[in-house]
């Protein structure tokens, strides 16, 4: 090739780059209405636990495809799940949700390879040096059939014990190999896979505790030691009973402060609402306020598939519905707007009383379309225990698990112009409560 055709061809090929980039640039501006791509923005992951057996569902697959950029197999890289029977793999579920995340672009967390639960029979058999054997076996066989495809491994899952003595959790692998599995569980995946992040991973260590104080000080030794360990997973269930730590974002900081990422990694919140939205956006700024804190993973798409379904705690409801919490992390992560299609659908949703009793009221809630033409709306009325809602109409209700929040979507009445105005209405037993309801954000699409 002649120098003058070299030139040119660099110079066409900077071109070429060049609008690449624009190109990508202004997807991704278009892009940042969504969980994934707010979350990129910020240099973070948004991801959700998938299970194999509803990727068939449209409208499963299309909210996934849509909205995250990471999966975590629900069950299906569980010990149970992939090898039931001694040194016989079955990978055949774990490798359909592998295969949709990345013929999607997403990166995927493996979960878990060494955990009490889940765990066949012939395991617990197992005297300490065949069970030595199966462990590493089962982490060798696991990560090589999986190297190069995972971004991030939780080798190790759930070993220390709920309260307050910060001791390791009784299980086969404790009780016969002793502290020292943890260390060999991690120093096995690390020859298995070099490039995957291994990560320890544990439920109520989301403030500062005696588990939390624990499972610290392993990680610190094992920095110390050399003991290759790269992620801290916070699991992050939250309810009323237990909600988020005042102290959250500090003890995600303290693990980073110790040379790790911290990931978190099964987010769910029992709830709905403004305070199911309010403490999902404090989850995200937490995590926002930490450079290390490299993701979130939802436990879950869609409530009608959560493991705590009773409790709606997920960004999604049943029908897919984007709910306010799902809008408070969107704007927490520096996104705008709702899901592709929604453009800029919104609502306002207001409350009057139209009729009082002595023992009951009947309440009208009206919603109103933003600056654009809606097809349907969502909204929630919570009630002052021990009102109860006796009847509705012109809305289709549902309750969470106190009884004392209704999400209210449209029957016949979800189509709105821009600017225009419907209304549904419900009638209260009072029960000697007087109190006003409380009307929850409108969401549009």
């Amino acid at each position: 090739m002649s120098m003058t055709l070299l030139r040119l061809s660099r110079a066409a090929a900077a071109g070429l780059i060049a609008a690449a980039a624009l190109t990508a640039a202004a997807h991704s501006a278009e892009a940042a209405d969504t969980l994934g791509s707010a979350a990129a923005g910020q240099g973070r992951y948004f991801g959700t636990a998938v299970a194999a057996n509803h990727l068939g569902e449209s409208a499963y697959a299309a909210t996934l495809d849509r909205e995250f950029t990471s999966v975590t197999p629900e069950n299906e890289m569980k010990w149970d799940a992939v090898e039931g029977n001694r040194d016989t793999f079955t990978f055949g579920a774990a490798d359909q949700i592998v295969n949709h995340a990345r013929s999607q672009g997403m990166d995927v967390r493996g979960h878990t390879l060494v955990w009490h639960s889940q765990l066949p029979s012939w395991v617990s058999g197992l005297g300490a040096a065949d069970l030595r054997t199966a462990m590493n076996n089962h982490i060798n066989r696991v990560m090589g059939h999986y190297k190069g495809q995972i971004h991030s491994w939780d080798v190790v899952n759930e070993a220390f014990q709920d309260g307050g003595s910060g001791a390791r959790r009784s299980s086969p692998f404790q009780d016969k190999l002793g502290d020292g599995f943890i260390e060999e569980a991690f120093r096995t995946a690390r020859a298995a896979d070099p490039a995957a992040k291994l990560c320890y991973n544990d439920y109520n260590t989301d403030g500062v505790n005696a588990k939390s104080n624990a499972v610290y000080a392993m990680v610190k030794d094992f920095k110390s030691r050399g003991v290759p360990i790269d992620c801290v997973g916070l699991q992050s269930h939250f309810n009323g009973a237990s909600p988020v730590p005042a102290d959250y974002r500090a003890n995600l900081q303290r693990f980073a402060d110790l040379g790790v990422d911290v990931q978190i990694t099964e987010l769910d919140i029992e709830g709905s609402g403004t305070a199911q939205a309010d403490n999902y956006a404090n989850v995200v700024k937490a995590c926002l306020a930490v450079d290390r804190c490299t993701g979130i993973t939802v436990w879950g798409v869609t409530d009608k598939y959560s493991w705590r379904s009773s409790g709606t705690p997920l960004l999604f409801d049943g029908n897919y519905n984007e709910k306010p919490a799902y809008d408070a992390v969107l704007s927490a992560l520096g996104g705008s707007g709702g899901g592709p299609g929604n453009g800029t659908a919104s609502c306002t949703a207001t409350y009057t009383r139209t009729a009082d009793w002595s023992s009951g009221y009947n309440g009208q809630v009206t919603i109103t379309a933003g600056s654009e033409p809606i097809s349907s709306w969502t909204t929630t009325v919570t009630l002052s225990l021990p009102q109860k809602v006796s009847a509705t109409w012109n809305a289709s209700a549902t309750w969470d698990g106190s009884g004392n929040v209704m999400t209210a979507r449209p029957t016949w009445n979800g189509s709105l112009a821009a600017g225009a105005s419907t209304s549904f209405g419900f009638t209260v037993a009072k029960n000697g409560s007087d109190a006003a309801p409380t009307v929850g954000t409108c969401t549009a699409s």
